[in-house]
């Protein structure tokens, strides 16, 4: 039988953003996976690198659409460390918030998109449905529903009021009453064990030589999470739990998304509770318009737990009015690219997509 050439994406269902895997197959079985990246053109670390300080916080929520407030989060935190800026405490709070929220939309439609290869539309639907619960909040908090330019150097842009505090108790509610339907119709269902169970397992030799974090190596046994191995934020005044598993197979990965939805909502439910009130949010860079305003010569790295892994900035600065050299570590760059070169050999047509969903490859952290 003679190889064929397929192409997954870049404009497929199953493809998570601008990213194409070329299938070298023979029958159903693939014979060699080859990552294309390259389809976003837009350089954001060099882009950041020609901005002031305060206009690359409208740039960097677009490294990654489904999680954006993690490049907030990882930009101010470094330069905040390099400026020596100490931020208010409510602020740091609510930022808390906003991560876990994003976490659990992200989460959510990950679970939930499962039902796209595997023809579980129902899931799909759901997901869609219930992530936009939670984009509704960021609109109300933000002003804005994917790209929320809300946490800024400093702090937060704006205060988090009564009313919106009671939106996401109500919704958090909504969506831990949700997830025991998810549990029946995706994790108990037929189906998905049958596509997921024992399928595209990678070990935790393999997870840590490729340097994978994430569901990636928990789902091997390792308890890796940034928000208890070096606590940011509040993290370390919150009491949760980091699920692992031992099969590092594609459904122990879904399957752990899920359970670290009810993991956000306790420490959302906690950040709530604990966060004091105050009118102030945020501090200044300095005086004057924010075009004029500097960062001190220095250089620091700040790294969050996002919902593919490890996510970092390294900030530089020459006392400029711009950033000499921003770079960024995305979380999803050794599955997006070792990994589909050497671990899709050897599986189905069909197992591509599952790879993809399972381990989260967010294109633009490769592209960057």
């Amino acid at each position: 039988m003679g190889e064929t050439k397929l192409f997954f994406g870049p404009n497929h269902p199953g493809m998570h953003g601008n990213f194409s895997v070329h299938m070298y197959v023979e029958g159903d079985i693939v014979k060699r996976a080859r990552p294309v990246p390259g389809f976003l053109h837009r350089g954001f670390e060099k882009l950041m690198e020609r901005r002031y300080w305060y206009s690359n916080i409208s740039l960097i929520p677009r490294i990654c659409v489904p999680e954006p407030d993690i490049n907030e989060i990882c930009y101010a935190m470094a330069v905040e460390k390099i400026a020596k800026l100490e931020v208010p405490e409510r602020a740091q709070w609510i930022r808390m918030i906003v991560l876990e929220l994003a976490r659990i939309a992200n989460h959510i439609w990950s679970v939930g998109g499962i039902g796209g290869p595997l023809g579980l539309y129902t899931a799909s639907y759901w997901g869609v449905a219930d992530r936009d619960r939670i984009l509704d909040i960021f609109e109300a908090l933000t002003g804005a529903r994917i790209y929320h330019m809300y946490i800024i150097i400093g702090g937060v842009r704006k205060n988090m009021t009564p009313k919106i505090e009671d939106m996401i108790w109500k919704t958090l509610d909504y969506i831990e009453s949700r997830l025991p339907d998810y549990e029946n119709l995706i994790f108990k269902n037929r189906i998905v064990h049958s596509r997921l169970k024992g399928r595209l397992i990678l070990t935790q030799e393999q997870a840590l030589e490729m340097g994978v974090t994430g569901v990636g190596i928990r789902a091997t046994g390792v308890e890796y999470d940034i928000r208890k191995v070096d606590p940011y934020l509040f993290y370390d005044k919150v009491e949760f739990e980091v699920p692992t598993a031992t099969d590092g197979d594609a459904f122990s990965r879904l399957y752990l998304k899920f359970k670290e939805i009810l993991q956000s909502i306790k420490i959302v439910r906690q950040a709530l509770e604990r966060m004091p009130q105050s009118d102030k949010v945020n501090v200044s860079l300095g005086k004057g318009s924010g075009l004029r305003r500097v960062v001190p010569r220095g250089m620091a790295y700040a790294h969050v737990e996002s919902t593919r892994g490890e996510y970092g900035f390294f900030v530089v600065s020459d006392g400029k009015n711009k950033p000499y050299r921003v770079a960024v570590r995305g979380a999803s760059y050794p599955q997006g690219l070792y990994g589909i070169e050497k671990y899709l050999p050897g599986t189905r047509i069909e197992d591509v997509p599952i790879w993809l969903a399972t381990m989260d490859v967010c294109a633009p952290e490769i592209d960057r």
